[in-house]
């Protein structure tokens, strides 16, 4: 069957000689595409099948996999793959969509943040925190939203001055003793959290957000992803890397 989809491209390698196959996130799921002969310099398909890629996609659909027709670009992202900085942080927005939506998982708000996330790192937004509003939209849809607004034990919203990632939110200091791996948070790391759980990407304007602050939040998310999902990130790793290295 002859299908038509607005997709952008999450994963993309090489197979065979000429060919590779892409895995597309659309509004109503993933979608993995041969694209033949895209491999070659003049193939029709060279372009359309790049990393981060958002276009119109027409492919034949037949089983689990289909094949490319046609496709015409919507926007390349072409920044996303020549800087190395934003090409990590769009690569970890790629894996994680990849990796915690199953094949024919349609979310039409997870397609529109992933490319308004893909547009704000090409505009030069703070990727620390379009990386951490994206986590948490992505750690909704698979059911392990935190709760940063409330305690978690006793539904206190005062004194909110702990996290506990295995029990899934903020602790008042009241209830801390429940956790002995609970983490302390101050009340700008707890809020900015609350705040970016319901941004939307489309609306992130400029920020300024301390380094602290931002170091707090990515170990609480952390934490709490490690904690709940059991999976090793490729993108997330080469991120440490280039931290590490002063990259």
């Amino acid at each position: 069957m002859l299908q038509r989809a607005e997709g952008v491209v999450i994963k993309s390698f090489d197979y065979g000689e000429g060919n590779k196959i892409v895995k597309l996130l659309t509004e109503t799921g993933k979608v993995t595409v041969m694209a033949k002969g895209a491999k070659k310099v003049k193939s029709r398909h060279s372009a359309v099948v790049q990393m981060f890629t958002h276009a119109d996609f027409v492919f034949y659909k037949s089983g689990d996999m289909g094949t490319l027709n046609h496709g015409e670009t919507i926007q390349s992202f072409h920044a996303l793959r020549t800087d190395l900085y934003k090409s990590a942080y769009a690569a970890y927005l790629a894996e994680i969509t990849d990796r915690l939506m199953e094949e024919q998982e349609g979310s039409s708000a997870i397609f529109h943040q992933l490319i308004a996330g893909f547009e704000a790192l090409e505009a030069d937004k703070d990727p620390v925190i379009v990386m951490q509003t994206y986590e948490l939209k992505m750690l909704h849809l698979a059911g392990y939203a935190p709760i940063f607004d409330t305690c978690v034990s006793c539904g206190a919203k005062e004194r909110l001055s702990y996290f506990s990632p295995g029990m899934g939110g903020a602790l008042c200091t009241d209830c801390q003793t429940q956790d002995t791996y609970r983490m302390p948070v101050d009340d700008k790391a707890r809020k900015l959290l609350y705040m970016l759980q319901r941004l939307d990407l489309k609306r992130l304007g400029e920020t300024n957000v301390s380094d602290g602050t931002k170091q707090q939040t990515q170990q609480l998310l952390r934490r709490f992803m490690d904690t709940h999902i059991h999976i090793k990130w490729k993108a997330r790793s080469f991120l440490d890397q280039m931290k590490e290295y002063g990259i």
